[in-house]
């Protein structure tokens, strides 16, 4: 079977050999600190052994619950904010993308739709998306460890009042699913009162790193997606990144080569992609990575961009402006669909020098040609190339971006598992909110 690779020759102008053996010593005393358990935030751990260690008898409660709801609904709307949604949000886009939900007459004809709310505190939002729903049936999987995060708290409460507006205090206990703390909390206060079901957010796995869990696993095999193939893409993967010599494991390569890169002034980090599936997929690395390693006045932004669209509004600054940044590409070699392009008689568009060869084939092309310019104007690309779109894959992935980030955090010196900063704006928030 093919597995992620991770290829580096496009930083080759960019770090000398000797560069590299440097920065080997540190890499492999990261690893071993991380895999040992004995660094900053060791007891958020959970995630680095959880492929391979998780509850088998959560995972069939949660298969037996999304049976229920593909049953029970036509639509389920996740309600979460952050680590609570990204990563689910991610996976459902890379393996199944979804439009935006049909007109109610066609719905029955479908898979089950899944939404999400509770990521802003906008009203005009949570408006539209009711009325999308509109008459089709509904669960909620409510995802918060506290169960008094605002943006979640505040779509909850609606979204609960609709359930019970429409099927009863009884019906709506049966459609809602708390994804919550073992034994504490006001989300868990609230679903033994009421009778919900409950999963467990394990205590030492931090919410960016949570998408193995319940979090991830109850809206994904809710829509059909393959969880053990994720599963077994990141157990497969935790064995492979275990090695701790640099030159023999992906995930301590890319962990090295952003340190270095960030050595020479390299102070933002574009997750580009050519296939729109990844689009999510990149909004779930910049949380992993903007709360992991923005700290003490250290780390490189994390921030994407959609290639080849976002080449005809961020192309210009990318090859010619500050060189600051470098580019992670990721590529998926074999897409799922190729169709080839038609010739036409007229040829007005100048086109017909490509009929006959497929969309991938002048993707791969046009990637080619802009890895070549920007990495000719002064922007190193790490490119990380994915085997296919499927759900092994992307457990690979998901696991390979988080054993890195750890690492990243060990070089930089910072504590790769607390979000203190996050916590500023909250107080923030909520002083103005009870002031007023």
């Amino acid at each position: 079977m093919s597995h992620l690779n991770v290829d580096l020759s496009y930083t080759e102008p960019f770090i000398r050999p000797h560069e590299w053996a440097a920065v080997a010593p540190q890499v492999t005393a990261a690893a071993r600190l991380l895999d040992s358990r004995s660094g900053l935030g060791a007891e958020f751990l959970g995630w680095l052994d959880l492929p391979a260690k998780y509850d088998r008898g959560e995972l069939r409660r949660i298969k037996a619950a999304a049976r229920r709801i593909q049953r029970q609904s036509q639509v389920l709307v996740v309600v979460g904010i952050g680590g609570s949604y990204l990563g689910a949000k991610a996976a459902l886009e890379f393996c199944r993308p979804t439009p935006p939900l049909p007109p109610l007459a066609s719905r029955r004809k479908g898979p089950l739709a899944v939404c999400f709310a509770g990521t802003n505190l906008s009203g005009t939002a949570l408006q539209q998306l009711l009325e999308a729903i509109g008459e089709r049936d509904f669960s909620v999987n409510v995802i918060s460890k506290s169960g008094t995060t605002l943006e979640p708290a505040v779509a909850f409460r609606f979204l609960r009042q609709a359930l019970e507006k429409r099927y009863g205090l009884q019906g709506a206990r049966e459609r809602i699913y708390a994804t919550t703390d073992r034994a504490r909390g006001a989300l868990k206060t609230l679903a033994d009162r009421e009778g919900y079901e409950t999963f467990a957010v394990p205590d030492d796995v931090g919410g960016r790193f949570s998408v193995l869990t319940a979090v991830g696993l109850l809206p994904l095999a809710a829509a059909g997606i393959d969880v053990d193939a994720l599963l077994r893409g990141a157990a497969d993967a935790r064995m492979r990144y275990r090695n701790p010599a640099l030159d023999e494991n992906d995930a301590l390569r890319y962990a090295a080569v952003r340190h270095l890169l960030y050595g020479k002034g390299k102070l933002v980090e574009l997750l580009i992609s050519y296939e729109p599936r990844l689009g999510y997929v990149a909004e779930w690395w910049k949380q992993l990575y903007g709360e992991s390693e923005g700290k003490d006045g250290k780390g490189i932004f994390p921030a994407s961009a959609q290639f080849t669209a976002d080449l005809h509004s961020l192309g210009q600054y990318i090859q010619d402006g500050r060189r600051h940044l470098f580019e992670t590409l990721l590529d998926i070699e074999t897409p799922e669909h190729q169709p080839t392009l038609p010739a036409t008689e007229d040829d007005l568009d100048g086109l017909n020098y490509l009929a006959g060869k497929s969309l991938h084939f002048i993707n791969q092309q046009a990637m080619r040609g802009t890895l070549e310019a920007h990495v000719g104007g002064g922007v190193p690309n790490v490119r990380i190339v994915l085997p296919e779109a499927s759900p092994y894959c992307l457990g690979e992935l998901f696991y390979f971006f988080e054993k890195a980030c750890a690492i990243s955090g060990y070089l930089l010196g910072v504590n790769p598992f607390d979000q203190p900063g996050v916590e500023a704006y909250k107080k923030n928030m909520f002083r103005l909110l009870k002031n007023t």
